[in-house]
C-alpha cells in the first residue's frame, strides 16, 4: 500500500524525484492521488479533468455541437415529421394497406377508421403507428449492415461467362474456395437436392432410394440411408430436424436421425413436393394430377384439388403470398390455395409441357421453362410475359437467387444471367460445362454465393459471386444458429402460425379495414344489383321459357312475331279451348275420393261409417 502510494505520489510530482515539505506541496498530492485513481478506473468512467473541475465549481457542462449532417438531417425531420429518403426506404419494409407518410401529410388528411367503437379505432391507430415505426427502425438500420455484396468483373476484352471454376478458385481465400467440390456417387442418381432456410443443410435424394443429410459446410455428414425404392423429389420442412421424400407411391417424412416418422398416403405417387413454412402446410402433386395441402402439426389433410390436367411434376411455392404454382403437360401453370377448389389463376406459358418453374423472393417475377427451348419470365402482378430467352436445348431446372441472379441448367450446361428479370441481357453472367453428365437440378444457396448442382453422377456445388444476401437477420435464418435457438425458434414460428384461409394473391388484403361506411356500401350494392338487372333484361335473361331460345330454328324473325302475335291476340278458337280446360278442372274437383282396395270387402262397412263420421 504504501509503495503505491509512494508511486502515486512520484508520479503527480513529475520529474523533480523528490518529495518536498507537506504543508508547502499539499495541493499537489491531492492532485495526484486523483490522477492515479482515475487511471485504475474504466476509461468509460474516467472524467476528464475540465468536467471535474466543472462538477466541483457547480457548473453545467456545455454539450457537443452537432455536426452539419446532424442539423440537416433534425431539420429535415422537424419539417416533415421524416426525412423523404428515410420514407423512401422504410417503404419496402412497410406492410400495412397505406403508403407512409410524413407527420404533416397526415395531420392534413385527418384519416379516421371508419369503425364505431372508439376503443377499436384507437387501437387500430396504435396498431398502424407501431408498423410505421418498425418499418422505419429497420430502414434506419440499414446503416449497420456492413457487408456488401460483390460480382464479378471482367477487364478489356474478357468475358465473365468465359471464367472457369478453377480460375475463380484460384483467386479465392481457403474458406470460399473450398465450396467449389465435386461428391461423386454415381450409382444412384440423378439427384434431387434442397437446402435448408439458413443454408447451412444439404438435403440429397437420389433417384435409385439414396436419401443423406449433411452440413455441407463443415463437410459433417447427419444421416443416410436407402429406401429401395424410387425418390422423386426431397424438401426440408421448418427446419433440418424434418425432411419429406416423393417415394413411389406415396411420401413420407423422416427425422435427422433418418428414421421413417409418418407414411402420408393422400399423397399418392408424388413427384413433387413443397412447404410452406409459415402455414406448416406440405403440399404435393403427382401422377393423380392432384393437389394436396396437408397439415404436418396436426395431421390432417387441409385442401384437396383437382386441376384436370393430367400428372404434373412440376410445383413451387411463392415465398411472398404462399400460393402453390403447379405447372401443367398442356403448358400451363395454375396457382393454388389451399381452401379455394378453384384455382387462384391460370397461366398458358408454353405450347408443350412445363419442365421447370421459379420464382424470386418478391413474389414479383416468375421463370418458367418448356419443351420449346425457351426460358420465359412472367410478371406475376399482371400474368404477362416480359421477355424471353433461348436455350440449345431445353432447360431441366430453373432457380433464382436472393440478389435475383436466373440459373438454368440445360443438359451438361448451366447459365447464369445477371439482371435478367426486370430487362432482358444479351449475353449471360457466368457459364459452367459439366461434361458427360446430364443436369437434374440446381438450386442457390441462401446468403451464400454458392449454386448446387444435382446431376447423373452426383453433387456439384459451384461459386456464383453475387448470388446470396450477404447481411441476414437472425431472427429469420440464422446460419450459426445453436440447438437451444434452433429449439426457441421452433416454438415460436408454431405459436405464430397462420391459418390456411390467409393464403391468397394479396397478402396485405388481411387486417385491412374498408373505408366506406354502411351507407355507401348498401348504395353501391343496390347500383350493382340494378345495373346486373338491366344488362340480363337486355340479353333477354328475364324472358319467360316459352319466349326464350331454347331450340335450334326457332329464334328466326318469323316465328319471334308469331309468338308475340300469339300473346296479344285472343281467337275464338282459343277462348274455347281456355273454357273446355277449366271445365275438365272443374270436374276433377268434384270427383269422389277413390276407396282403396283393403277398404273394400267384407269389411267395408266399417271404413264407410269412420269416413262418415270425419266428414
Amino acid at each position: 500500500m504504501f509503495a503505491a502510494a509512494k508511486e502515486a505520489q512520484s508520479q503527480g510530482l513529475g520529474h523533480s524525484g523528490h518529495i518536498d515539505n507537506e504543508k508547502t506541496h499539499a495541493k499537489k498530492d491531492d492532485t495526484s492521488s486523483d490522477a492515479s485513481d482515475n487511471e485504475r478506473l474504466p476509461r468509460s468512467l474516467r472524467e476528464t479533468p475540465a468536467a471535474a473541475d466543472g462538477s466541483r465549481k457547480g457548473k453545467k457542462n456545455k454539450k457537443r455541437k452537432p455536426s452539419d449532417k446532424q442539423d440537416q438531417s433534425n431539420k429535415d425531420d422537424d419539417k416533415h415529421g421524416y426525412n423523404p429518403e428515410l420514407l423512401k426506404k422504410a417503404q419496402k419494409y412497410h406492410r400495412g394497406g397505406q403508403e407512409l407518410a410524413s407527420k404533416k401529410k397526415k395531420a392534413k388528411s385527418k384519416e379516421v377508421p371508419q369503425v364505431r367503437s372508439k376503443k377499436f379505432a384507437a387501437e387500430l391507430g396504435h396498431q398502424q403507428r407501431r408498423n410505421e415505426e418498425a418499418a422505419i427502425a429497420a430502414a434506419r438500420s440499414e446503416m449497420l449492415l456492413t457487408e456488401d455484396a460483390g460480382y464479378l468483373e471482367a477487364e478489356g476484352m474478357e468475358r465473365t461467362y468465359k471464367f472457369t471454376q478453377k480460375q475463380i478458385g484460384e483467386h479465392l481465400d481457403i474458406s470460399s474456395s473450398s465450396k467449389i467440390f465435386d461428391l461423386k456417387l454415381e450409382e444412384f442418381g440423378p439427384y434431387s437436392l434442397e437446402y435448408s432456410s439458413n443454408g447451412r443443410h444439404l438435403l440429397l435424394g437420389g433417384r435409385r432410394g439414396h436419401l443423406a443429410t449433411m452440413d455441407w459446410r463443415n463437410g459433417k455428414l447427419g444421416c443416410e440411408l436407402h429406401v429401395r425404392e424410387t425418390v422423386r423429389d426431397v424438401s426440408w420442412l421448418h427446419n433440418q430436424s424434418l425432411f419429406a421424400v416423393a417415394q413411389k407411391k406415396y411420401a413420407y417424412i423422416y427425422d435427422h436421425t433418418g428414421a421413417e416418422v409418418h407414411c402420408l398416403k393422400n399423397h399418392v405417387e408424388p413427384t413433387a413436393l413443397g412447404f410452406l413454412p409459415f402455414h406448416f402446410l406440405l403440399v404435393s402433386t403427382g401422377m393423380t394430377g392432384k393437389v394436396v395441402f396437408q397439415d404436418v402439426t396436426e395431421g390432417h389433410v387441409v385442401g384437396e384439388h383437382r386441376p384436370g390436367y393430367g400428372p404434373s411434376h412440376q410445383l413451387r411455392v411463392n415465398p411472398y403470398n404462399a400460393a402453390v404454382h403447379v405447372g401443367h403437360g398442356n403448358g400451363t401453370v395454375t396457382l393454388w390455395s389451399p381452401k379455394q377448389g378453384q384455382p387462384l389463376a391460370r397461366v398458358l406459358c408454353h405450347k408443350g409441357p412445363v419442365q421447370s418453374m421459379a420464382i424470386d423472393r418478391s413474389g414479383t417475377y416468375m421463370a418458367t421453362s418448356g419443351l420449346d427451348g425457351r426460358v420465359k419470365v412472367w410478371d406475376i402482378r399482371r400474368f404477362q410475359p416480359l421477355h424471353e430467352y433461348t436455350t440449345q436445348r431445353p432447360a431441366q431446372s430453373l432457380d433464382i437467387s436472393q440478389r435475383g441472379l436466373l440459373a438454368a441448367g440445360w443438359g451438361p450446361h448451366v447459365s447464369v444471367w445477371k439482371d435478367a428479370l426486370a430487362t432482358r441481357v444479351d449475353k449471360p453472367y457466368m457459364t459452367q460445362l459439366m461434361p458427360g453428365i446430364t443436369l437434374n437440378q440446381v438450386r442457390f444457396v441462401p446468403y451464400d454465393d454458392v449454386l448446387g448442382c444435382g446431376h447423373s453422377q452426383g453433387i456439384s456445388s459451384l461459386v456464383i459471386p453475387g448470388a446470396g444476401e450477404p447481411n441476414f437477420d437472425a431472427y429469420v435464418a440464422n446460419p450459426y444458429q445453436t440447438s437451444k435457438q434452433r429449439q426457441e425458434s421452433e416454438v415460436k414460428s408454431l405459436l405464430d402460425k397462420l391459418a390456411p384461409e390467409t393464403v391468397s394473391l394479396d397478402p396485405n388484403f388481411i387486417g385491412r379495414l374498408d373505408p366506406r361506411s354502411r351507407d355507401q356500401i348498401m348504395h353501391e350494392t343496390v347500383q350493382e344489383a340494378r345495373s346486373g338487372y338491366e344488362a340480363g333484361k337486355l340479353s333477354g335473361k328475364y324472358l319467360d321459357s316459352s319466349v326464350r331460345n331454347k331450340t335450334k330454328g326457332r329464334n328466326s324473325t318469323a316465328k319471334r312475331y308469331q309468338r308475340k302475335r300469339q300473346a296479344n291476340v285472343t281467337d275464338l278458337k282459343s277462348l274455347r279451348e281456355m273454357e273446355r280446360t277449366e271445365r275438365e278442372k272443374r270436374q276433377q274437383r268434384n270427383l269422389p275420393e277413390a276407396i282403396p282396395q283393403a277398404e273394400k270387402g267384407a269389411l267395408g262397412m266399417f271404413y264407410t261409417d269412420k269416413r262418415n263420421q270425419q266428414n
